[in-house]
């Protein structure tokens, strides 16, 4: 019977798991990840920032069927409407429902995130992994490099490269990718510094594999526990930045809904409408909080100095 076959034959499947010796490479990575995932279990604050993160995606899957008014079409007979049956976050200076701006706002801030995280870490990975086993004027290059970007607070360069690229979601993915890979490739470095002189690497060597397999088959996987906990722990602080850039007006062209931009757009009315820039900004909190909980939950079961 296959691996697959035996764990999914109930009950089996948990005892499969939890087998102290596995029998295949398969049944080792399976345990291994089901171990991890008892331990996140264990976090409450982790499994909080879980169920934030889960209730993003839904809303942001299900946004035509949790929302009744149109996220961009404006009634000016119903502007700036407080909290109420029909509007259950009021309405904006254009009459727009903030309830529905906020639920489609969540596609915008799902796809920054998602956009940055596949385009930040590969590049800072790649950088640092090939600075840290090359070494010598190749490492000495690409960590002046990163130095220079590491100079800069995230934000201020962020808002350099918006404001040069202009408005648009795909220039704002941008800004903040070309921002935020320098941490990933200093963390890259120093696991390559740690492994690039273990047995096995230098089994690999001797072998005759290739310094491009060694560094994409041997070095890299181990980079990956630490550079996910960073990217977990960095997604909150993405998450400002796309606001701060939308608030300035350097990230979504409107009509699109934004949180950053819908602060921006009821900052005047702080006082009188305080509705207009409150939730949004509550719902970057929550969603912030959502995911710095999951990058401690994971930096507690990936980080090898904690195993």
């Amino acid at each position: 019977m296959s691996d697959w076959a035996v764990a999914l034959t109930p009950p089996s499947w948990r005892r499969w798991l939890l087998d102290a010796t596995p029998h295949s490479r398969l049944q080792a990575r399976l345990s291994r990840a089901y171990l991890g995932w008892l331990a996140f279990t264990r976090n409450p604050l982790a499994m909080l920032g879980l169920l934030i993160f889960i209730v993003l995606i839904a809303m942001a899957f299900l946004a035509p069927v949790v929302t009744w008014h149109s996220p961009i079409a404006g009634d000016l007979g119903n502007r700036l409407l407080p909290p109420g049956d029909d509007y259950w976050l009021g309405t904006d200076s254009q009459g727009r429902d903030i309830w529905s701006r906020i639920v489609y706002g969540s596609r915008t801030t799902l796809l920054i995130v998602f956009m940055v995280a596949i385009t930040a870490a590969p590049i800072g990975i790649v950088i640092g992994a090939t600075a840290g086993y090359v070494g010598g004027w190749v490492e000495s290059v690409l960590m002046r490099v990163t130095d220079a970007f590491l100079a800069f607070p995230k934000l201020v360069l962020a808002l350099a490269f918006a404001a040069a690229l202009g408005p648009g979601i795909e220039n704002a993915v941008l800004a903040i990718a070309l921002t935020a890979w320098p941490p990933y490739a200093r963390i890259a470095r120093a696991e390559t510094l740690t492994v690039r002189g273990t047995d096995y690497v230098a089994a690999a060597r001797i072998s005759g594999a290739s310094g491009m397999r060694i560094l994409a088959g041997h070095i890299m996987p181990m980079c990956m526990p630490s550079l996910i906990v960073r990217v977990s722990l960095d997604m909150a602080g993405v998450i400002l930045i796309a606001a701060g850039l939308g608030f300035l007006g350097l990230g979504v062209a409107p009509p699109q809904p934004e949180w950053g931009a819908m602060v921006s757009e009821g900052r005047t009315q702080i006082l009188e409408q305080w509705w207009v820039c409150t939730y949004p900004g509550i719902a970057i909190f929550i969603v912030s909080l959502g995911f710095n909980l999951i990058g401690d939950g994971l930096r507690d079961v990936l980080d090898p100095r904690d195993s």
